[in-house]
């Protein structure tokens, strides 16, 4: 029933249950409740149940009650309504006479209503998506942790507002819904009490559970990848960019393509299945497995460019310096101290994404390329990691290596680890590197120094150029002084 009287659904059930039909003509969006009231009966008298609950706070309803038959007739009425988030109830319960029973509804569910806005202290003129980010797996907790900071991250790069977080250590991994249903339907019921919008899994979902969690709510699902792949969409800005971005958005959707929502995927597969879903379906897998292709050719063309741009600067023996390292590192900060250029910075998870390159002459008048890549993180996307594989080749030319690193960042010996794997799945690690400490500025000195001796590295601040000294020797030497050495040696 909606909030004018006006009777919206008549279900028929049995002594134990009813089956709720799809609301999505009555969809929640951002407000608390869905504007509908579900009145059903109970042919025993008894209260409210745990099943009436659940539907009460998963389908969001004004209020839900339940009318007990004696002899035939009405007897009993049981209501159920939502409280605001943080009133320390979930929901509150009331028995009344059928016939005595007497309530202002409108008055009541808008006075209701305001109370949860207020409750969850949103800004409707916010836009942004709200997000409860999910982490859940059988690693150790301290991991499921950390990655969980990360995501959080990735979260605000992506202009998310991250409203709760959710650690769960599992003993054994649900194929339907990742984590036990039981678990799923409290997050999601957290989440509409909040306001969320979103629901982020830290974990990578298979095609067959985003489906599965999709259809337990009707908040919008991404897992990890998804998010990284959103973030790359919004950053990349050059040709090679936007392609490798799309070429792998597009790999990641094929194989969880299921039709509009539910409409469709009703109507795929099995006997009496094939029908104008499925056809819809298979044009849409046709168009991105052409789409695909093209992308594809289009990206060979691209590289074959880069192989030529840099022939060039191999024909003039110029060296190539390639500074690498986790995403939000300094890397573009260094590029531009360093050269005197304006490549766009951001404190933020991948804030530059395209490859830039500049002159950098150094102290004994000697020039390089040095090149700024796409940052490093780790579980990369598989599909992303294919995709960008152009652009990372680039780093096989490179002479030297400058590995940056983030000496502020409590988690950089994992990065670094990271790094190193990614360099290991390039076939580059034996290339020449130097790695080098950043924003040592936020660290105390004698941390600095130990982690120098540690890595045998050198530390500096990308924003102090007063602090390149060691930085510009050590590449000087890789460059050209320790072939000079090595050719000494017998």
């Amino acid at each position: 029933m909606a909030r004018n009287g006006s009777i919206t659904h008549v279900i028929a059930g049995d002594a134990n249950s009813v089956f709720i039909p799809n609301l999505d003509e009555y969809p929640l969006g951002k407000k608390a409740l869905r504007g509908l009231r579900f009145i059903h009966t109970h042919l025993r008298d008894e209260p409210l149940n745990n099943e009436d609950i659940t539907d009460l706070s998963l389908l969001r309803f004004d209020m839900i009650a339940a009318i007990s038959i004696r002899e035939g007739l009405p007897h009993t009425l049981y209501t159920a309504y939502l409280m605001p988030y943080g009133s320390g109830k979930k929901y509150e319960m009331q028995t009344a006479d059928f016939y005595r029973f007497d309530l202002d509804f409108a008055g009541f569910v808008r006075a209701l209503e305001e109370e949860m806005d207020r409750s969850r202290t949103i800004d409707r003129k916010d836009v942004r998506e709200r997000a409860i980010l999910v982490s859940a797996s059988t690693a150790p907790k301290h991991e499921l942790e950390d990655s969980l900071e990360e995501l959080k991250e990735l979260a605000v790069s992506s202009d998310v507002v991250v409203l709760d977080t959710v650690v769960q250590r599992l003993k054994e991994i649900n194929p339907r819904y990742l984590l036990g249903e039981g678990k799923m339907r409290e997050i999601v019921i957290n989440a509409m009490d909040k306001g969320a919008t979103l629901l982020i899994f830290d974990q990578d979902l298979t095609p067959s559970q985003m489906r599965a969690i999709a259809e337990s709510t009707e908040l919008k699902v991404i897992d990890r990848s998804q998010l990284i792949l959103d973030i790359f969409a919004r950053r990349a800005h050059s040709r090679d960019g936007k392609v490798q971005v799309e070429l792998a958005q597009l790999k990641y959707t094929l194989p969880r393509l299921t039709g509009k929502g539910t409409a469709l995927s009703r109507l795929m597969g099995g006997i009496g299945g094939r029908g104008p879903g499925e056809m819809k379906l298979e044009i849409d897998r046709r168009r991105i497995r052409d789409r695909i292709a093209r992308l594809e050719k289009e990206l060979d063309v691209l590289s074959e460019a880069r192989r030529q741009r840099k022939q060039k600067r191999v024909e003039h023996r110029i060296p190539i310096v390639s500074i690498i390292g986790y995403t939000n590192a300094g890397k573009s900060t260094l590029l531009n101290s360093l050269t005197k250029s304006e490549t766009f910075v951001e404190d933020k998870m991948f804030a530059t994404l395209d490859t830039a390159s500049r002159r950098l002459r150094l102290p004994r008048e000697r020039e390089i390329v040095i090149t700024d890549t796409v940052g490093f993180i780790r579980d990369l996307p598989k599909d992303l990691m294919a995709a960008f594989k152009a652009t990372l080749e680039e780093l096989e030319d490179a002479d030297l290596l400058i590995h940056l690193v983030d000496v502020s960042n409590p988690r950089f010996e994992q990065q670094i680890a990271s790094v190193e794997r990614i360099l290991k799945d390039l076939n580059i690690t034996e290339k020449p590197r130097v790695i080098v400490f950043n924003k040592i500025d936020r660290v105390a000195p004698e941390e600095v120094e130990f982690v120098k001796a540690r890595y045998g590295a050198v530390a500096l601040s990308a924003k102090r150029p007063e602090t390149f000294g060691p930085l510009l020797e050590a590449v000087e030497y890789q460059l050209w002084e320790s072939k000079k050495v090595g050719a000494e040696i017998p």
